[in-house]
């Protein structure tokens, strides 16, 4: 393997592209046209565009990127997460193109991806699941019937698409005088996101955590389950803030919870990097929830805890290497980590998007601080693709000293130009609920309905930037004056005077103004 093509975008290109330098492998990106100059573009040994902006037109133009890959002479594709990442045809397209695909194999893809027959799967490898359909209820099954399927799985319950993820194609019924429009409404939903209107049902938990279990697996039959991550801050249906280990999983627990996780990815041949989902119940019980048969965006907290780069694994499993990783070491956490998703959107407005151009950038450091970004001053965020501009990842010895030094780097982070979730990650990280760990999957949507949309940010940022443009055109004209005064008196300035004076007093409160911005 001595080129791979990194078929996506952003901050997960960014860290591809970081991972095969330390290994000496060339590069290759695509990119649409809004991302002619993006980051991943220009650190990318090559580079090759793949058509318009929509990911229609680009990103997921399977027969573009393997023409991009011959083009170029890779011989390996590097999938990322989101657009083509769990693509059966696309994987199977890598195979028959002689390319090797970063990932685990089409069959594996499509049997995971299905969340009916992934949940199959997990029941023959007696792994518990949720009580629901275990087959796709498809378009042509009539309201009556699904009406009593739900009646015998019981309210309140989720309706999910079969072929979903990332909060899409759900909703939550409570009364059956609900189902048949929520059942429209994720149809609608699910053939717009997947291109596949399929549903199932499944009994929705009371106030469940989500845990989820990071997997690698190798060609050679070791399935290696690492240390739990802990995802129940939620705003619907998608993750917000991820941590390892889980603050409620003890070492029992924690046994029981990856050995189930290893056992489904054993029962189904699973190779590469993958993670199985699972609900974690009051009273200790855990249901398998789904696979995501790819990198998820909150690996570098794992990262964080084991000392493993989980990118590198991947190629270096795809080539045929055995995993040599102590499976006792990957289960042990070596301190807390903890992370938060930078969005570029408006918390102040229901969290609109906040597409525009990047003016300023401020990124956090210090002890413990990671930023995975694929953005910088200067760039736009395009409103075509996921506004997440970066990750934000703080390590600590324990959780406090991680969750203090989260409080820290966000309070550093500075972005201009654009609206972010950093205001709202501040309030978050503030919440007794949040520092005593007694939070569920419903916990934020809750909060977040009895804020009725109270603002997050302490100051309005748009008005802070209007005062320090008035205050430096203000006191910018008071100085002038007073150079001109001096000039006519027959005095030096103070930029020329052999022992200036502090500066003019403008300057003073043009500064005390900035310091609002920190």
């Amino acid at each position: 393997m001595t080129k791979i093509l990194i078929a996506n975008r952003g901050e997960i290109a960014v860290r591809i592209i970081r991972a095969c330098r330390d290994m000496r492998i060339a590069t290759v990106a695509v990119y649409s046209d809004c991302d002619r100059a993006a980051r991943h573009v220009r650190m990318a040994d090559e580079a090759v565009r793949l058509g318009g902006n929509p990911p229609g037109e680009s990103y997921l133009r399977i027969d573009r990127v393997i023409d991009a890959a011959r083009q170029t002479g890779a011989d390996a594709v590097h999938p990322g997460y989101g657009f083509l990442a769990e693509n059966e045809d696309f994987a199977s397209a890598c195979r028959d193109a002689g390319l090797t695909f970063i990932g685990p194999t089409p069959e594996a893809i499509s049997l995971m991806g299905s969340k009916t027959a992934a949940r199959r799967a997990a029941m023959q490898a007696g792994v518990p699941v949720v009580p629901g359909t275990e087959d796709p209820l498809d378009a042509d099954v009539p309201d009556a019937a699904i009406a009593g399927i739900a009646d015998r799985i019981g309210y309140p319950i989720m309706i999910k698409a079969v072929a979903g993820g990332g909060g899409k194609g759900m909703r939550v019924v409570t009364r059956a005088d609900e189902l048949s429009s929520a059942v429209r409404a994720a149809r609608s939903e699910a053939t717009a996101s997947f291109g596949d209107s399929a549903i199932y049902l499944e009994r929705r938990l009371a106030r469940p955590r989500h845990i989820e279990v990071q997997l690698l697996a190798d060609q050679h039959g070791t399935v290696l389950p690492f240390v739990e991550r802990e995802c129940s801050i939620q705003r619907r249906h998608q993750k917000v803030i991820e941590e390892t280990p889980s603050p409620v999983v003890g070492p029992e627990l924690r046994q029981r919870v990856t050995s189930a996780a290893a056992a489904v990815a054993r029962s189904v041949g699973y190779t590469n990097a993958g993670t199985i989902e699972f609900l974690l119940d009051d009273d200790g019980s855990f249901y398998f929830l789904e696979m995501n048969t790819r990198l998820q965006v909150e690996h570098p907290i794992t990262e964080m805890v084991t000392g493993v780069d989980l990118v590198q694994w991947q190629i270096r499993i795809a080539r045929g290497e055995r995993l040599k990783l102590d499976p006792a070491a990957v289960l042990a956490p070596a301190g807390h980590a903890v992370e938060c998703r930078i969005y570029a959107e408006n918390p102040d407005e229901g969290f609109m998007p906040s597409p525009g151009r990047i003016s300023a950038l401020r990124v956090p450091s210090g002890p413990g601080i990671r930023d995975d970004s694929g953005t910088e001053a200067g760039a736009d965020v395009p409103i075509f693709y996921d506004p997440m501009i970066s990750k934000l990842i703080a390590w600590g010895a324990d959780r406090p000293q991680a969750i203090a030094r989260m409080r820290r780097a966000l309070r550093e982070y500075d972005v201009r130009g654009i609206r972010t979730t950093i205001p709202f990650f501040t309030w978050m990280f503030d919440q007794p609920e949040f520092l005593t760990a007694s939070f569920h999957t419903s916990y934020l949507d809750e909060v977040l309905r009895a804020r009725q949309g109270q603002p997050f940010a302490l100051v309005d940022e748009v008005l802070v930037d209007v005062a320090v443009i008035a205050a430096a055109i203000y006191h910018a004209g008071r100085f002038a004056t007073s150079l001109s005064e001096r000039r006519r008196a027959g005095k030096p300035s103070p930029a020329t005077a052999k022992h200036p004076s502090d500066p003019p007093t403008g300057w003073k409160a043009l500064a005390r103004v900035e310091g609002l911005r920190s």
